[in-house]
This record gives structure tokens, sequence and C-alpha cells, in this order.
């Protein structure tokens, strides 16, 4: 099963840009040869930059923590998660851009999983979460719109936020 998603920017004028998730419908990858699967980040994103990305409260309280692939270039943006079978419960993706973004509209277009995405402004305070699930089996995604404003958006697995308790206001702590 092929899936993406459509990550849009919208400024003055708008420009789709496409990030997500195209899969080729098996059902998980086992490069480890013992049954388990292997620890993020995998396939495509096996070379790409990683980093702890903590959620902590105002306080410096820490919420939970994920290991993020980067995807700090146009080419990474563009790809996203397109080859990601599913995310575990510790793995997610950072896009990083150069400066805060006004205006950022993730689509979810024919995923077969559900995300959060979390959009954090240049001094990585969270503005805005979306609990993405997947399109129904009769939908593409296409309608589904998660927009946001920032420098950087997360993506976890679906109600990550939720069972850690994340919410506006929040923060990210990374190196970068």
């Amino acid at each position: 099963m092929r899936r993406r998603r459509l990550l849009g920017l919208t400024a003055t004028a708008t420009v789709g840009t496409a990030a997500g998730c195209l899969g080729d419908g098996s059902t998980g990858d086992d490069s480890t040869g013992d049954g388990t699967d292997p620890e993020w980040p995998t396939g495509t994103y096996a070379d790409y930059e990683t980093t702890t990305v903590t959620a902590e409260t105002p306080e410096g309280d820490e919420l939970g923590a994920v290991t993020a692939a980067i995807a700090d270039s146009r080419k990474k943006r563009l790809l996203g998660l397109s080859d990601a079978e599913s995310l575990p419960e510790d793995g997610g993706m950072l896009f990083v851009y150069d400066a805060p973004r006004d205006s950022l509209t993730y689509v979810m277009r024919r995923m077969s999983f559900g995300i959060d995405i979390v959009y954090a402004d240049g001094d990585r305070e969270i503005v805005e979460i979306h609990n993405a699930p997947e399109p129904g089996p009769n939908e593409d995604g296409e309608e589904q719109r998660y927009p946001g404003s920032g420098q950087y958006v997360l993506e976890v697995p679906y109600e990550w936020t939720d069972r850690h308790d994340v919410s506006v206001g929040d923060s990210l702590s990374f190196d970068r």
C-alpha cells in the first residue's frame, strides 16, 4: 500500500510540499532477524542524524522523550515519514526549519497510521498539537488538515502527547 502525506506551506501565496508516508505494504521490518523490530530510525532513515527530543513542562519537568530522526533539509522534509511503516512508541521525526514559519499545514494523504503533530516556535515552546488519526477506509486523507506555525514540527505516534500529558505551553528540549 502506498502512503503519503502532504506538507503544505501557506504564506502570501500557497505552496504545497510533500512530506509523509509512502510504504511498500509489508507488515514490518525485522532486520534484526530475532523477531523484534529494530530500533528507530531504520531503513531509509538509518543514516539520518538523530536527537533525543524531550517534552518538558514550563518548570522543566520531563513529560516524555523520543528518539527523533531529523528532517532538516528540503529533501528530507519532502520525504518525511513516507518510508516508515509505523513509529515505535519512543520514536519520532523532527522537522527543522531555518526560521519560524507563520503558516504550516500538514495534510494526511494515504496514511495508514496516525500521528501527533506538534508545532513549536523558535524558542521551542509548543504552540499547537494535533492528534491526526489515520484516514478511514474510504478516505485518502486530503481533507485532514492540521495547521500551525513554528520553526520545529515533531511527529510522534498517535496520541503520544495525550499519554504523556504534553500540552500547549510546554516545550521541546533537544540538542541542535
